[in-house]
């Protein structure tokens, strides 16, 4: 017989108009079974669940026994063939088979001498939305096709987009298959998450000692390696990675259900082709948007890849390439360039369809990334390495208005950032040595004053003009030379230089030859 609350579902998907074949097919229930009750009335149900009590009369004399070990364990639920064997134990043989003491356990809830408590079952909440980035969740399967061939999933999916990557394989995981996997899911997403969500599994996981966990030697290497962060779920704990696990179901019931396949490489192609059409490309139910275009949002808070020593055929995933003294290399007649600091070094690529990524040859950290151009002879610019120069600049004028605080000097570093702006290094270490400490800043405001008012914007002109004026009338130079030194540059760009002169008479008369030579 079944339970009252399936008889109520019975009775209650009757009222709402169904059909006696709806029903079976939305319970689950047997056609007999459900023909029976539905045209059984409340009372009438009442009546038959008390007489079916005297079916199972064979353990009546065992009843209070069997309350009284539901009561020692808190009337949680429990095994009826632990019951079983209790009374066994206890008695000897028994009347009955196990089949009976179940129904009779039934009984005995239904009619309500036993309550069972289910305030302990377990309570699943949702799991909070992480940021983009963060996560990524990693799971196995297995799946025999129609025709006989046995694949073995390996599923990935990113938290935040619902961004999926998948791949098969014909034999069991081994350490280093499920590495090469990862680094693939890697690449097919352009960069690496913070964090990795993993269960104990054998070729990851060797133990979990409260809480400490330890991995296999060689994916403890890898974690490393990366730099990954790693969550470890618990031991019957498939919720904490259920994104995944819908994944592996999902690859499982709408793409390897409806195929076969001639070989494990034919079924990835396929599979991949199934990712870009379905997996990626429909709309998620949980986020309510296409993973793919979500995903653009995602790429773009991922880590930067980094090589990796478990990378097969390293030779040809990776090519190197020099670098030339204007920090650029050569792919295919195309310039990409680089950080400053590999200039006349070299350094690693890795090209495909769409993406050029470079990294360090020491490190292994990607170090520059680029869409790929398709014309030759093409040179292509970095723009943020130009924001980060035009950052550098401000940085240092900031740091050159804060020497002093006088109105003239902040006129004058403006103007002369304005003039020397491909040397305002050079500007602002000639500062930093000769006029930030130790300045006298009356005299300072007097030599700026007069470089402004003779246009000259140079650092080591407004420190020769400090020292004129520190030096005063002790200075082996004449007020009217540093004023002519110091005039602004004419028209052409070249600086007015005056050379002051003497009578020829004054040099020969130091040299001893009276007024031999004047005449």
């Amino acid at each position: 017989m079944v339970k009252r609350d399936m008889y109520q579902k019975i009775m209650f998907l009757k009222e709402m108009c169904y059909t006696k074949s709806e029903i079976v097919e939305r319970t689950g229930l047997d056609w007999k079974t459900v023909r029976k009750y539905f045209s059984m009335e409340a009372d009438g149900f009442s009546e038959y669940a008390l007489s079916a009590g005297s079916r199972y009369k064979g353990f009546e004399s065992y009843k209070q026994e069997i309350l009284e070990c539901y009561a020692r364990n808190g009337n949680r639920p429990m095994q009826k063939s632990s019951i079983y064997d209790y009374l066994e134990e206890r008695h000897g043989e028994l009347p009955c088979t196990e089949r009976t003491i179940r129904n009779y356990i039934e009984h005995l809830i239904l009619t309500g001498q036993l309550l069972i408590e289910k305030s302990g079952n377990r309570r699943y909440h949702p799991v909070p939305e992480l940021p983009f980035g963060r996560q990524l969740q990693l799971d196995f399967g297995e799946f025999t096709c129609g025709n006989g061939l046995k694949l073995y999933i390996f599923a990935a999916v990113l938290s935040a987009s619902r961004y999926k990557f998948a791949a098969l394989q014909e034999k069991p995981f081994t350490t280093d298959d499920t590495i090469q996997h990862i680094l693939s899911c890697f690449h097919y997403f352009g960069g690496m998450p913070e964090e990795l969500v993993i269960d104990q599994d054998s070729v990851m996981v060797v133990s979990e000692n409260k809480g400490d966990i330890i991995y296999t030697k060689k994916f403890r290497h890898f974690i490393d390696e990366m730099g990954l962060k790693m969550f470890v779920c618990r031991r019957s704990d498939p919720e904490s990675k259920g994104k995944v696990e819908n994944l592996v179901k999902y690859v499982k019931r709408n793409f390897l259900a409806t195929r076969d396949f001639g070989g494990v490489l034919e079924s990835n192609e396929r599979l991949r082709k199934w990712l870009v059409r379905r997996g990626n490309g429909k709309l998620s139910g949980a986020t309510k948007r296409v993973p793919a275009m979500l995903f653009e949002q995602e790429q773009k808070h991922l880590r930067p890849l980094r090589q990796s020593i478990y990378e097969k055929c390293r030779s040809v995933m990776r090519d190197e390439r020099k670098v030339d003294n204007l920090c650029r290399i050569s792919v295919k007649a195309i310039k990409y360039p680089v950080p400053e600091r590999y200039r006349n070094s070299a350094v690693d690529i890795y090209k495909s369809e769409e993406r050029l990524f470079i990294f360090d040859q020491e490190t292994g950290e990607q170090v520059a990334e680029f869409r790929v151009r398709l014309i030759p002879g093409e040179h292509v610019y970095d723009r943020r390495a130009a924001a980060q120069k035009l950052i550098k600049r401000e940085k240092a004028n900031e740091m050159l208005l804060e020497f002093h605080d006088l109105s003239e000097w902040r006129e004058f570093v403006g103007k002369n950032q304005e003039r020397y702006k491909r040397y305002y290094r050079d500007q602002y270490n000639e500062a930093h040595r000769k006029l930030r400490a130790d300045v006298d800043e009356e005299t300072l405001r007097d030599a700026l004053c007069f470089c402004l008012k003779n246009g000259s914007y140079s650092m080591c002109d407004l420190h020769d003009a400090y020292r004129y004026m520190c030096d005063g009338e002790n200075s082996v130079a004449a007020p009217d030379v540093v004023s002519c030194a110091l005039k602004k540059p004419v028209a052409s760009g070249i600086r007015a230089i005056a050379v002051a002169t003497r009578a020829i008479g004054h040099y020969s008369t130091l040299a001893g030859f009276g007024g031999e030579v004047a005449r």
